[in-house]
């Protein structure tokens, strides 16, 4: 009786904790490219850290790769935020 009601706890513990874990994280940010001069506001799934630093730092190397260059992070928000900046952020909606 004992292992099963462990067994259960362990089972209830970890399904609390998926809804958590699930939660999206995203950012929404400003990027320019030189030569012609090109600005962009876009809307990024964040995968590491949910904070502006972490956001900042996942942007920039994906932008890079690109050929972008990160100007600043706006904000970091979760699921909640996303249809909100859908329109906003038109074809970098998500993109990178």
């Amino acid at each position: 009786m004992k292992h099963i009601t462990l067994s259960l706890l362990a089972a209830v513990l970890i399904g609390l904790a998926v809804p958590v874990s699930a939660a999206g994280c995203y950012a929404d940010y400003k990027a320019k490219q030189d030569n012609p001069l090109r600005l962009h506001y876009g809307v990024a799934q964040i995968t590491g850290a949910c904070d502006a630093g972490a956001a900042r730092a996942e942007l920039a190397r994906r932008l890079a790769a690109q050929g972008w260059t990160l100007l600043n992070v706006l904000s970091v928000f979760g699921d909640d935020g996303l249809a909100q900046r859908k329109d906003s952020a038109g074809q970098f909606y998500l993109r990178f």
